[in-house]
């Protein structure tokens, strides 16, 4: 998990120089597999009822800031939830 901890961290202090490999390992690490990941989007389960997905894109390599806090949040929900 040391590696996830680490690409975490850089998220959480440059959502802007993620490269979208390094958010696929995370979100396959919170979330499992993705549902989709033949087309340029990737599309993950989350556990939580209402909306439950997280949705990223490859941008030339990178992530997408704006859904790269989607993914920090959707973390963030699941620590509360597991109380950790």
């Amino acid at each position: 998990m040391g590696g996830v901890e680490k690409i975490v961290t850089e998220m959480k202090t440059n959502s802007k120089g993620i490269r979208f490999s390094e958010l696929q390992k995370v979100c396959a690490f919170y979330f499992g597999k993705a549902r989709q990941s033949e087309s340029s989007h990737c599309i993950y389960k989350t556990p939580w009822i209402g909306d439950p997905r997280v949705n990223i894109q490859n941008n030339k390599g990178k992530a997408k800031s704006y859904q790269v806090k989607q993914v920090l949040l959707a973390i963030e929900q699941i620590e509360v939830k597991n109380g950790s």
